[in-house]
């Protein structure tokens, strides 16, 4: 058994009541943003009924609210309601990237690839593979929840190791580990998508790309795995001791010969997309590509740009494409898939996952098309900006509020996507208007995002953590959990914002074309 908090029996219990009895009490957030929707008609002729006026800081142009509870107001909502649904920028590139990442799911690639990481990393490495491997599954979406932190108990365990502490570090860098990775997810361009939707509050002129956060992210990956691999053996795993229990270690299945060859094909096509790739986005003359013919076909034709190009443009489409060929390859290689209907079968059971995302989409973007209607946004955000500068924080203190704030609300709004779509209309405004880009504030709530997903109570997969938690150690239940994670929750958000600090005072780009600060 687990030695879970014998010293202060029922503290953590009842904080965490509270917290899930509070979470519980909140309708889905879909009936969320039909209320901000309606509460955003109301405010808005309660606002304008008292003549507030503010005058925009780029333009000199006076803004003002626009009331919906008018005639006009009316027309727009009711002809403008599927244009809303149909344009919002989340809606597609998720729809488009999960299409790709669906046959990788389907055939089998993503739980072959993860297991073969972890199972041939050396005994010295067993945690950092695993933290690791995590950390790499959030490209995937939910399969590192489903596969890879049972996998990491079930390894611990057959190594004799406490199983709960290899879950632990499965657990941390799936989810703790979210906003960090070296390859592009789905949770990338639909993020971008919201931080664009609110950026052109203040600049149409605006885009957001999905890797405005690549060059940050990149590098937590492996800062983020060393730290999870150190709060696992140096706190985790002397807190829970030997593994007392009555699970048996179970046989760990190598991979298959199919599946070996399944992974060869994928790497084989993996190598050719990647020559490809360097071909296509090579620079358009200069040097020996002066001879090849074709060469940076991706580049902007006009100035060769690579940062503003069809190939940054285009990443949802390339996420697409390269997730379905090595999908494909491997599932030929491994037998897993038999024909093209077995493909467009995977497709269609990723998109039979999304129901519910679409519901929640349809009321989130009418709550965005009303927000920016009304010029609330604009007027809050100009608002708050003066107010915020008035008092005189600097950039280091506002930035770790908004992480702090992100990490609060986290707590009792599980959906990454819903908790941006709620905060970026406001906060992005707001800090352009102080001088912060929208990639920049979109990098900070990413943070606070992140570090508390593994305590949090709302969090989609957590009852299926504490199921997993459960096969192990009979007593084990939300408290159990947090009593676990804490430590990573912690460490992961000193380490972040160090580096987020480290990152304002060098001034580095965090990402392509993607600058910490943005001039009115």
């Amino acid at each position: 058994m687990t030695t879970s908090n014998k010293e202060n029996p029922g503290i953590i219990a009842r904080m965490l009541a509270t917290v899930e009895t509070v979470g519980n009490k909140l309708p889905h957030p879909a009936t969320l943003f039909a209320i901000f929707a309606g509460a955003t008609i109301l405010l808005s002729a309660i606002v304008a009924a008292f003549d507030i006026s503010v005058v925009h800081p780029g333009t000199r142009e006076e803004i003002e609210p626009f009331s919906l509870l008018s005639v006009e107001g009316l027309h727009m909502i009711l002809t403008r309601m599927v244009v809303n649904f149909t344009s919002f920028a989340p809606l597609g590139t998720v729809l488009v990237a999960l299409l790709g990442i669906g046959v990788m799911e389907s055939s089998g690639f993503m739980a072959t690839a993860l297991r073969k990481l972890v199972l041939s990393a050396p005994r010295q490495l067993l945690t950092f593979a695993i933290v690791f491997a995590g950390i790499l599954s959030n490209t995937a979406s939910e399969v590192g929840y489903v596969v890879l932190v049972p996998l990491g108990a079930m390894i611990f365990l057959a190594v004799g190791r406490n199983p709960l502490a290899g879950l632990a570090a499965a657990f941390a860098g799936v989810s703790g580990g979210y906003s960090a990775n070296l390859l592009l997810g789905t949770i990338d361009p639909l993020l971008a998508g919201l931080s664009e939707e609110a950026a052109h509050i203040i600049d149409q002129s605006i885009e957001v790309n999905p890797a405005a956060n690549y060059y940050f992210m990149f590098v937590s990956t492996f800062f983020i795995a060393v730290v999870g691999t150190w709060v696992t053996e140096k706190i985790v795993v002397p807190r829970l001791g030997p593994y007392k229990g009555d699970a048996q270690p179970e046989e760990l299945h190598d991979i298959t010969s199919d599946e070996k060859r399944g992974l060869k094909y994928a790497g084989y096509t993996f190598y050719i997309i990647l020559l490809l790739l360097l071909w296509a986005t090579m620079p358009i003359s200069g040097g020996i590509w002066d001879y090849v013919p074709g060469s940076g076909f991706l580049r902007d034709p006009v100035t060769g740009d690579l940062l503003r190009s069809p190939f940054m443009s285009g990443i949802v489409a390339m996420i697409f494409i390269i997730a379905a060929v090595i999908g494909i390859a491997y599932g030929i290689g491994a037998r897993t898939l038999k024909s093209n209907a077995d493909v467009i079968h995977g497709m269609g059971k990723s998109m039979s996952t999304l129901g519910t995302y679409i519901v929640l989409v349809f009321f989130a973007a009418q709550f965005v098309a009303y927000f920016n209607w009304t010029n609330l946004g604009l007027i809050f955000a100009i608002k708050g900006a003066e107010t915020i500068g008035a008092i005189g924080l600097g950039r280091i203190p506002l930035m770790i509020s908004l992480v702090l704030i992100s990490a609060l609300i986290n707590m009792v709004i599980g959906s990454a996507s819903a908790k941006w779509a709620i905060m970026a209309p406001v906060f992005i405004p707001m800090f352009m208007l102080l001088g912060y880009s929208p990639e920049f504030t979109q990098m900070a709530y990413r943070i606070g995002d992140s570090v508390t997903n593994i305590i949090s109570p709302m969090m989609s997969y957590f009852a299926l953590i504490v199921a997993f938690m459960e096969k192990y150690d009979k007593k084990a239940g939300i408290g159990t959990i947090i009593a676990t994670m804490l430590p990573y929750s912690v460490a992961f958000l000193l380490f972040w914002l160090v580096l987020m600090i480290v990152w304002i005072t060098l001034g580095l780009p965090i990402g392509p074309g993607a600058e910490l600060f943005y001039s009115v």
